[in-house]
């Protein structure tokens, strides 16, 4: 059975389950899992676990992530992003002064702060997702979560003009940026919230995922590219990372002896080392992942356990 870790670039269009599914029939097995949802609208980074790396998923579903996108100042939608319809068009009127407030605005949404998840985000309400009340007509708010953009970068402002519900045209403007955020942050928010702090609204139009941890686009392949390798080799054509090269892109790495492989192996415990980390990848002398270890305690705890094949 295949295993190990798959970066696939999700095109526009498709939800992260699509790839998923995809994956499924090329590999030919129902093991596959992703290590965090993309919108269909949005592009980029898609880290799938197949196999026994569907265990490594947990461990990155935490991580930091990278997006590249655009938000369109001067007008909101329903679902804080370009699916969802108008709800208010105030425009731009004067593009020179919205720039000069957009570094200050910027900067007020930078580092650790409170977010308010978009209404049509994946987030639990009592066992129902907050889209699928959103969707049967409830009007919905959440709870605000605290979150860290680590970095937001206005690259360029572009004048445009956009389209009302009411079929008349405003004047907006549109923003690129780049942003690092932590597990849970939402983009649309950031957009949405950066249009209400200029007082002109905004909302997200255009986003691209470029990295998930230590993953990135260097390392992702189009699921056009996957089809097509697919076709060529078979399942050997398909480009699996294994789960030792995967733990130790992410995680830090304990080398064991064999025999401290085989007493993990067996659900024994092992000493521990001063590097004291709660996800710790423990690879063998001939390079296997074994085990993804708890070094917080004087006795090694053993989180997941890989068995030698």
């Amino acid at each position: 059975m295949p295993e190990g870790l798959l970066v696939v670039d999700k095109p526009t269009g498709w939800t992260s389950h699509d790839v998923v599914a995809r994956t499924r029939r090329l590999l030919g097995t129902r093991r596959v899992g992703h290590a965090g949802t993309l919108d269909p609208m949005a592009t980029g980074v898609l880290v799938l676990g197949v196999g026994r790396a569907t265990r490594l998923l947990t461990f990155l579903v935490g991580c930091d992530k990278a997006y590249t996108a655009t938000v369109r100042l001067g007008q909101t939608t329903v679902t804080d992003d370009a699916e969802g319809e108008s709800v208010e068009a105030l425009g731009v009127s004067d593009p020179a002064t919205l720039e000069a407030a957009l570094p200050p605005a910027v900067s007020g949404l930078t580092g650790t702060i409170e977010q308010v998840p978009s209404a049509v985000s994946a987030v639990k309400i009592d066992g129902v997702r907050s889209y699928a009340r959103v969707r049967s007509g409830e009007d919905v708010e959440l709870a605000a979560r605290t979150v860290r953009v680590s970095r937001f970068d206005v690259l360029r402002t572009t004048p445009e003009r956009a389209t009302t519900g009411a079929g008349q045209t405003i004047p907006v403007v549109d923003v690129d940026i780049e942003v690092e955020v932590s597990s849970g942050t939402y983009v649309r928010a950031l957009a949405r919230d950066l249009g209400r702090d200029l007082g002109v609204g905004g909302h997200l139009t255009a986003l691209r995922r470029t990295r998930v941890g230590a993953f990135t686009l260097a390392s992702a392949t189009s699921l056009d590219a996957l089809v097509e390798r697919s076709e060529r080799a078979g399942v050997s054509g398909i480009p699996l990372l294994s789960m030792a090269e995967a733990a130790r892109a992410q995680l830090p790495v304990r080398e064991v002896t064999a025999q401290e492989a085989d007493r993990l192996s067996h659900g024994r415990p092992i000493a521990a080392t001063p590097s004291g980390g709660d996800a710790v990848a423990a690879i063998d002398p001939i390079g296997r992942l074994v085990a993804i270890l708890d070094e917080t305690r004087p006795t090694v705890r053993s989180r997941v356990v890989f068995p030698v094949t």
